[in-house]
């Protein structure tokens, strides 16, 4: 199992200088990384609109260890808004949050996180967007849901993340779904213990299934976070017996990952949103990323190969 190593390595000062000093290592981090600033990424967000997709953008960065760290984090989404208000693409693109940027970690961090990532909910709606609560590793989950719930008090299209591999998150699911929330579905990609999740593929992919049910016969709004096919075709039936019109669900996908697929889909009528993240650092959304499947890490591998 290649995953785990991986996300130790994720973990890991040495392997970071490593892995960033590699000559091949900047042009396939492009893949799923388009851009270090907002100005760079502004050509992306407007080719995958024109395109008709939607986005939800996520300025990346965990190693969060000051309050002034966690300051500047929530003033790179607020220049986001401010971008996304100036090409008044504010209703085609969403922003994706990681509490731990806004401070969640450091002492007092429920609170700061939450003082931190209300403006940005804020600016959001007032553009007629929103902004989604991202999952991290378990322990962070209760903090996560108290302050989704706070913000949906005021801005209740404010949306959060579950983990199909946890074993809480069927109950979290039931919760999610009678009070009405937009609820992102996803595997999880942090090593979790095998006390709290699922440690095979197959009993994850079951769970998923199951909690994707319980989603669409919730009153929520579901958000598929998937590059599988069969999820995604069990998804679709799931939503047809559900009888749910195409803009009561989406997809969602990596930037990088299957662009054709997310161009059938949209083409097909399906709201298809991309996950496209930008900024310095980079490096544990990477490794996370070749961690959840081991297509992107034969890929990486193949442009080791190729350039070295």
């Amino acid at each position: 199992m290649l995953g785990p190593v991986i996300l130790a390595a994720s973990r890991s000062d040495r392997m970071r200088r490593l892995i960033s000093a590699a000559p091949v290592t900047k042009p396939v981090v492009d893949r799923f990384i388009p851009g270090e600033t907002v100005d760079q990424v502004v050509p992306i967000i407007e080719d995958l609109t024109a395109k008709g997709l939607e986005l939800t953008m996520d300025v990346v960065g965990e190693d969060i260890t000051t309050p002034e760290q966690a300051a500047a984090a929530r003033d790179a989404y607020l220049a986001l808004v401010d971008r996304l208000k100036e090409l008044d693409l504010g209703t085609r693109a969403e922003m994706s949050v990681k509490l731990s940027m806004f401070g969640q970690a450091l002492e007092g961090g429920h609170e700061l996180a939450l003082a931190n990532v209300r403006p940005v909910v804020e600016a959001a709606a007032a553009i007629g967007t929103t902004v989604t609560l991202d999952a991290e590793d378990h322990t962070t989950l209760d903090s996560m849901f108290a302050i989704h719930e706070e913000l949906r008090k005021d801005f209740p299209q404010t949306g959060c993340v579950i983990q199909a591999y946890l074993f809480r998150t069927e109950a979290d699911a039931r919760r999610l779904a009678a009070n009405g929330s937009r609820v992102r579905l996803v595997k999880g990609a942090y090593k979790e213990p095998a006390e709290v999740a699922y440690q095979q593929k197959a009993e994850t992919d079951k769970a998923y299934v199951r909690i994707l049910g319980i989603l669409m016969e919730g009153e929520g709004y579901p958000m598929i976070g998937s590059h599988d096919p069969r999820i995604i075709s069990i998804a679709q039936e799931l939503a047809r017996r559900a009888g749910r019109k195409l803009d009561e669900y989406e997809f969602q996908m990596l930037y990088g990952i299957r662009s054709d697929e997310h161009l059938r889909l949209a083409a097909e009528g399906h709201r298809m949103r991309v996950y496209t993240a930008y900024g310095t650092d980079w490096y544990g959304y990477f490794m996370r990323r070749l961690a959840e499947k081991p297509a992107n890490l034969r890929f990486f591998a193949r442009s080791v190969l190729t350039k070295g």
